[in-house]
């Protein structure tokens, strides 16, 4: 994978090096010299570069807001939670695209272009996966008489996710190139924004137009008994955009050569990740970063489908993310100031037991959801206002503290690969715990009816102990006792002079 030295300016990592807030690295080229400030005229030069690449991210988040939005349309097929767990398996691709980055970013057909050798066949599998997923969608996600082809789903879903991850190589390196050098730092706004934007479109915009509630509520003069959109139309949609966009980059928008006179092999790159690994400090954030999020598993994964279980529409729920995009912006900005000093993880230290009590806060949320629940089946206002509050106080960026402290402590002759790899296993830390969390909520379950001839006969089972609630506990209290553990390594970790962190020559 290209890679490019680092300034000697720390801050100068995230807009530099095309590190965007989510985690995803870009693409790096070396001997790049830094961004200077832009003008009017200079970026009134980028303008379509900045429009066609905001687009380019836009369509790699569909894929990803649908996918998010599969496990609530599979929670009223009344799957069990073993099949989520198999089905988040479709959101590992992002977390572990540095293993065939080094491929995409080396290996190109020349006379096609370094990044339409990649871009232009991943958007057109997309769109073709797309297209031909609409035709079946609707029996694949059952009925009343069938169930759900969950493994079925999840390949699909992992392939088109697959895909784009991929894309998103392509296009983090080709933004580098197709932007001028002055304006280079607006690829991780384009980035951010449009991938964004196009999770909301393909999961809180899909779900809405999707529910005959909200379109009969919201949209139509006349009821109607399905929304505005089905999956399969989506989809279709979606699919005959990603041709025809692609269609128009492959012959409308030509790619400049690169100077690849001193970009890194693959193996090269992969030498560089085994001496990273190698320190035994980068070895104690590994441990930190793969354990830490295990304490917010039930939490983050499970309460949302434990609400839809509960009778919250799962349009609703999604909607709630639309008051909660203002706060996402605005905290990490507030939390900057604490972690742009010399102890970056001082703010995580302080965060990490109030994000710990939530664990305990939303069990008892979705108690009191069955409780509050009206005759009619909704839930009056003041629910959705609770509902959003503890969302919002839960948001609490401890993200954007690793951040800033890979960015301090990376060597900066190796900086791009150095914090590509910490930000890989910083998001397969997230990923791990929420799918082992919900493959245990069924076993840790106990029920009253466990014959089959039961619940063919109509009667429902009583659940005894949800195991939801167990999970809960269980994750809360290990968190506590990891803190102990956690807090007094990462303080260690930040106290360390630079140099500790610099790969042997």
């Amino acid at each position: 994978m290209e890679r490019r030295k680092v300034s000697k300016e720390k801050n100068e990592h995230l807009d530099i090096l095309g590190i965007d807030e989510h985690g995803d690295v870009m693409p790096l080229i070396r001997n790049v010299p830094e961004r200077q400030l832009t003008d009017a005229e200079s970026l009134k030069k980028d303008r379509i570069n900045i429009l066609i690449l905001l687009f380019l991210y836009v369509l790699q988040g569909i894929p990803l807001g649908l996918a998010g939005s599969i496990p609530m349309v599979l929670q009223n097929r009344n799957i069990s939670y073993k099949e989520q767990a198999i089905f988040s398996f479709v959101n590992w691709p992002f977390s572990v695209k540095l293993l065939w980055a080094p491929a995409v970013d080396s290996l190109y057909w020349k006379r096609f272009g370094r990044r339409k050798t990649w871009l232009i066949p991943t958007q057109y599998l997309i769109g073709l996966f797309m297209i031909i997923l609409s035709t079946s969608v609707t029996s694949l996600l059952g009925d009343e008489n069938n169930s759900p082809n969950v493994f079925l789903l999840t390949v699909i879903f992992f392939c088109m996710n697959f895909l784009a991850a991929t894309q998103d190589i392509a296009v983090d390196g080709w933004a580098l190139t197709m932007l001028s050098r002055e304006n280079v730092g607006y690829a991780s706004i384009c980035n951010s924004v449009g991938q964004t934007a196009g999770y909301f479109l393909g999961n809180v915009v899909f779900l809405a137009l999707e529910s005959a509630d909200f379109c009969n509520k919201y949209i139509r003069f006349t009821p109607q008994p399905e929304g505005i959109v089905t999956l399969a139309s989506f989809l279709r949609i979606w699919g005959i955009v990603f041709f025809i966009s692609t269609s128009l980059v492959l012959f409308f928008k030509a790619e400049k050569e690169e100077r690849v006179s001193d970009t890194l092999s693959i193996k090269e790159t992969y030498f560089q990740l085994y001496r990273i690994l190698c320190l035994r400090n980068v070895l104690q954030v590994v441990a930190l970063l793969l354990t830490s999020k295990i304490a917010f598993a039930a939490a983050d994964s499970v309460t949302g489908l434990k609400l839809i279980e509960a009778g919250v529409l799962k349009e609703n729920l999604a909607l709630l993310a639309v008051p909660m995009v203002p706060l996402q912006i605005m905290l990490p900005l507030a939390i900057s100031r604490y972690t742009n000093g010399p102890k970056p993880l001082s703010v995580f230290q302080k965060v990490y037991p109030f994000r710990l009590i939530f664990g305990f806060v939303f069990p008892c949320l979705v108690w009191w959801t069955y409780r509050v629940k009206l005759p009619s089946g909704g839930f009056p206002a003041y629910y959705y206002v609770v509902i959003l509050l503890a969302y919002a106080l839960h948001q609490y960026s401890i993200f954007v503290a690793w951040m800033a402290f890979f960015a301090k402590v990376s060597d900066p002759a190796i900086g791009g690969t150095y914090m590509t790899l910490l930000n890989t296993i910083s998001n397969l830390g997230g990923n791990w715990p929420s799918t082992l969390a919900l493959w245990l909520v069924d076993p840790l379950t106990v029920k009253s009816c466990e014959n089959p001839l039961c619940t063919e006969a109509g009667s429902q089972c009583l659940t005894i102990r949800d195991g939801y609630y167990i999970e809960s506990i269980i994750c809360t209290i290990f968190g506590f006792l990891w803190f102990r553990w956690g807090k007094t390594v990462a303080r260690r970790l930040q106290q360390l002079p630079l140099s500790a962190w610099k790969c042997p020559r």
